[in-house]
């Protein structure tokens, strides 16, 4: 795979989306404005949601 397209997938908007959810909500907990149980629970059901789509991508992809 070329370096262009790896590129292009991690542009992707879901991974864009992730990388901005991650940034807001560490940032959030760094000034305490939530807990950091919050931003543990916030950012695991992020992270689940978005790797279980791209599982489920994977799955639909294969079955084409």
């Amino acid at each position: 795979m070329k370096i262009k397209d790896k590129l292009a997938k991690l542009i992707d908007v879901k991974s864009i989306m992730t990388l901005v959810l991650t940034g807001v909500f560490a940032y959030l907990a760094m000034t305490e404005r939530i807990s950091a149980e919050q931003f543990l629970v916030i950012y695991s059901t992020c992270t689940a949601f978005y790797f279980g789509t791209k599982i489920n991508d994977k799955s639909n992809d294969k079955k084409e």
